[in-house]
């Protein structure tokens, strides 16, 4: 199985950048379809985006779209989530998790991913 490390997480002043990574070990990295997903305090983790096993197709949450990019490194092992323009409500715990899929398809639920990590803290200071 793969397990799953975030990085990058911190403080950030709103309108400011971060990019996250997620590193994989333990398996066969291009064979996993990876999401982002975030938990803000008092509310349910939701998709932020995902990318299929090859990085050709990715998908965002409306909250995020035109402001975050993932991106994939097979060779590496890693994925990564760039978010730019940042505001309040970006604050929350993000994790990384893997889906063992048979085809190349986006996933957007939680519940379909096999592999978490055990996130990082993204804090926006307006």
């Amino acid at each position: 199985q793969v397990q799953l490390i975030e990085s990058g997480g911190g403080l950030v002043q709103a309108g400011g950048s971060l990019r996250l990574s997620c590193a994989a070990s333990g398996g066969t990295f291009s064979s996993y379809n990876m999401g982002w997903f975030r938990q803000a305090p008092g509310k349910e983790r939701e998709f932020v985006g995902a990318t299929t096993r090859s990085g050709g197709r990715t998908y965002y949450a409306d909250a995020v779209k035109g402001r975050f990019t993932i991106s994939r490194d097979n060779a590496k092992n890693a994925v990564y989530l760039q978010m730019n323009s940042l505001n309040s409500e970006d604050t929350a715990v993000y994790y990384c998790a893997a889906a063992l899929v048979s085809t190349g398809v986006i996933l957007t639920r939680d519940l379909q991913y096999h592999y978490w990590g055990q996130g990082t803290q993204v804090t926006v200071s307006s």
